[in-house]
């Protein structure tokens, strides 16, 4: 039976993005209010010289989930990820967690809540390179002031469990691109944050290697819960990783929610065009599809998180062509058959958009 990939949320708290606003340049804050007045990106360019970076960002990233923010180069989604620990500053707005606004934390706030609260997985990988496997995993404990046996114990389990046993002594450069990835995995886990922001993380990794780093996640996630903002350009990447998809476009939001919700309705043109040749088998829930109703003479029952290709699938091994849904406890929710699988499997040539006031939160 497949079971969906995180039957809990997290003990922690969501983080609260509201109404955030990033300019560049040397006068950005003077030129808010225009932008809230409707100035756009390309004539706020043209008439002071000043890029808009993002522009009113309203946001939850849900505890103990993935929410993968994506877009096309230039779209603000490297902008957003960076202002979760301020290693950028808004111009204006508010990141809210805990009950603190992370944009008006003093220094030494700021710098506790990097240390202890958040870890961040890079594109490049970011390790040191005259440092081992174990020095780099253990960096940021021994920051802490964590002893040097305690940090090499979390150390060597962060490694091994990132399948990385037998390499602690080996330096970076005698590494490939996806073992070195994995020990900046590691690294960031290693410091038990909560958070974990990964830029692009797997972008510079070869395709079979970017899927094992994927797998990799999502295994750990489904025991780890953490709160995690993943960045990405790749559409299949955000929805297989994302609990929660957000969409943006010249430093705008253009639409949020679960990649199933997004693919099955897209709020535009620009969301539709995206998601065009995205596999639906692959997204959408037999549970959004099944017709309610009594149970049904069959041998199968589908837990309402399986997919499309994986109830199709089940059915066809089956030499059947209905099955009971049932919820996570096995009771019974409805029947759906593999006529109404196929049908949906194939997009519509004509989906019909959200409206504004019914795009996913």
């Amino acid at each position: 039976m497949v079971e969906s990939r995180l039957q809990s949320r997290g003990e922690g708290s969501d983080i609260e993005i509201r109404n955030l606003y990033k300019i560049f340049g040397p006068n950005a804050a003077a030129h808010v209010d225009a932008v809230r007045n409707g100035l756009g990106k390309d004539e706020l360019n043209a008439a002071h010289g000043h890029v808009l970076g993002l522009n009113d960002i309203n946001l939850t990233i849900p505890s103990g989930r993935i929410t993968v923010v994506m877009g096309l180069s230039g779209s603000g989604k490297s902008t957003l990820i960076r202002h979760i620990n301020r290693l950028i500053d808004p111009t204006a707005g508010e990141i809210l967690y805990e009950g603190q606004d992370i944009a008006r934390m003093s220094q030494a706030q700021l710098l506790e809540f990097r240390r202890s609260k958040t870890a961040m997985v890079f594109q490049k990988f970011a390790l040191m390179p005259h440092r081992t496997v174990m020095q780099n995993v253990g960096y940021g404990l021994g920051i802490r002031g964590v002893a040097e046996a305690r940090r090499n114990e979390i150390a060597r389990h962060w490694i091994s469990r990132v399948g990385l046993d037998g390499f602690e002594d080996r330096y970076p450069n005698q590494l490939s691109g996806g073992m070195q990835q994995r020990v900046g995995l590691a690294r960031a886990l290693a410091n038990d944050a909560e958070i974990l922001l990964m830029d692009e993380a797997f972008s510079a990794l070869d395709p079979l290697i970017r899927m094992e780093m994927q797998g990799i996640l999502l295994d750990l996630q489904q025991e780890l819960h953490k709160t995690i903002v993943f960045i990405t350009h790749d559409l299949d990447e955000a929805l297989r990783l994302g609990d929660k998809v957000a969409i943006l476009r010249d430093g705008q939001l253009i639409q949020q929610g679960t990649g199933e919700s997004i693919v099955l309705r897209p709020r535009d043109g620009y969301i539709a065009d995206f998601v065009r040749e995205v596999s639906r088998g692959k997204v959408i829930h037999v549970g959004t599809i099944m017709r309610r109703g009594a149970p049904v003479d069959t041998p199968v029952a589908l837990p309402r998180t399986a997919t499309l290709d994986e109830a199709a699938r089940a059915l066809t091994n089956a030499d059947i062509n209905r099955a009971n849904v049932v919820d996570d406890t096995g009771r019974h929710l409805g029947v759906v058959t593999l006529a109404k699988i196929v049908a949906e499997m194939i997009a519509p040539d004509d989906s019909e958009p959200l409206e504004d006031d019914a795009v996913a939160a």
